[in-house]
């Protein structure tokens, strides 16, 4: 066998078992273990190498960055189980019910909160899909438009600090968390907004599709509705901005942040007498099994990593990705679509454990002259390329026939709402991204302008 073919064989050989539904974990360690083996044999390992699996997995369990995963989930988790983010979305719904499209914009409104508060796609769109969908189909709104609005609002939590997904990819870029926090917001924010426009569209062009509320159903008025949207938002509001607020400005690791705001949320849900030892069990079991599939996950990446690098496959695709013709933008074009792509069939803890860390030092050097004007370009350039994956996955996520965001809602919608509506809702929210992401290509100091200002640089 051609020495030369053993890399790109075993990145072929892991994303085949990962395709046909093989666990994760065990896909890249096996894949690794075989070609280990393989590459023994053919006298291109020392055995002695293996040995550094175990440092690996070490290094692993001790990272402190990596420890704000499982603070984050539980905030978030927290928040959901003991019905706070119903009160939210209810509260939010009858300040904004006088307005066509009202329900619309409470449902982004809320969304963002969540998607600040859980950082976890699946878990946003379900606790969205079955707390809002039914209110939303009640009030006679467009079954596409309530499943967009919801779909989309859900994958926020993909590019919406503190998310999840940016602390896994800012470990796995090698950047600071606190960095890849501060450059994700503007862009997040203003996916958010631009929803808000769109509904807004809508309400104008097609009233019957975004209706208001009928007056006999906004039970508050007054004095009664504003203490009631200032007992209900403020409190999760400002959890959410002292958590972000203490990373930003460097007052708090996103490790130290995450756990402030998991007993933080406890907190809030003591004072509205809704934490109970069930809400508290259940939300630490889902804690413990997301942040252990996490955990599984990057020790299987680790060993395919170490076995890959072994076997030059390192050395294959840096050849590829700095082969390609049009510099920079060749680049970005290839691995955003391959990302895009990958997005449809596997997870994105997959993706980041796979395809980043193989990506990111060819990243660093192509992408650095866009950034000369920084101190750090290289660094500045990892944090562009970070946000612009997130929102790429995001995109992903949203788009017929395999958008995970479109499976989680179908899961949980009731039998009305047709997969086709789903299909369609999501079309003008995809449009929606792909502008959001050409203005995060034309302009990227929307990732750079806090960061240049002072914000952002923890770990």
């Amino acid at each position: 066998m051609n020495p030369d073919l053993l890399g790109p064989l075993m990145f072929g050989a892991a994303l085949l078992l990962i395709f046909t539904g093989y666990p994760v974990a065990f896909a890249l360690g096996g894949t690794a273990l075989i070609f280990a083996g393989i590459g023994i044999h053919m006298e291109l390992l020392d055995f002695a190498m293996m040995q550094a699996i175990s440092q690996r997995i070490f290094g692993v369990m001790q990272s402190y960055t990596l420890l704000a995963v499982p603070f984050f989930i539980l905030m978030g988790t927290i928040l959901e189980r003991t019905g706070l983010a119903k009160d939210l979305l209810r509260t939010m719904g009858i300040a904004f019910g006088p307005l066509r499209g009202g329900l619309g914009f409470s449902v982004i409104i809320v969304g963002t909160l969540l998607a600040a508060a859980t950082g976890v796609v699946g878990a946003t769109v379900v606790a969205m899909g079955m707390i809002a969908l039914p209110v939303m189909l009640k009030y006679n709104y467009s079954k596409p438009l309530a499943t967009g609005i919801i779909s989309a609002s859900g994958t926020l939590g993909q590019v919406i600090p503190p998310s999840i997904v940016l602390i896994v990819l800012a470990d796995q870029l090698g950047v600071s968390v606190g960095d890849l926090f501060v450059g994700s917001l503007l862009p997040g924010l203003m996916l958010a907004a631009m929803y808000l426009i769109y509904v807004a569209g809508v309400a104008v062009t097609r009233p019957a599709a975004a209706p208001a509320m009928p007056a006999e159903d906004r039970t508050m008025h007054g004095w009664e509705l504003w203490s009631q949207i200032i007992w209900v938002m403020m409190p999760p509001l400002v959890l959410i901005v002292v958590v972000l607020g203490s990373i930003f400005i460097g007052w708090a690791t996103p490790t130290e942040a995450g756990a402030f705001g998991a007993v933080g949320a406890m907190i809030l849900a003591f004072l509205n007498r809704r934490l109970s030892w069930g809400s508290v069990r259940e939300s630490m079991d889902t804690t413990a099994k997301l942040t252990s599939m996490v955990l599984f996950i990057l020790v299987g990446s680790q060993t395919f990593s170490l076995v890959f690098r072994g076997l030059y496959g390192d050395l294959w695709i840096e050849d590829l990705l700095t082969g390609l013709p049009g510099g920079e933008i060749g680049f970005l074009v290839l691995v955003n679509l391959a990302i895009f792509v990958l997005g449809f069939f596997i997870d994105f803890f997959e993706i980041a454990f796979i395809i980043v860390p193989l990506v990111a030092p060819v990243a660093a050097r192509i992408l650095a002259p866009m950034f000369e004007g920084f101190d750090e370009p290289a660094r500045m350039a990892l944090v562009w390329f970070g946000v612009l994956i997130g929102m790429n996955l995001q995109t992903s996520f949203l788009t017929p026939p395999f958008g995970f965001s479109l499976f989680y809602l179908r899961g949980v919608a009731p039998p009305e709402v047709r997969t086709g509506h789903i299909y369609r809702g999501a079309v003008p929210f995809i449009a929606i991204q792909v502008i959001g992401l050409l203005l995060l290509f034309y302009f990227p100091e929307l990732v750079t302008w806090l960061i240049s200002i002072g914000f952002g640089q923890q770990n």
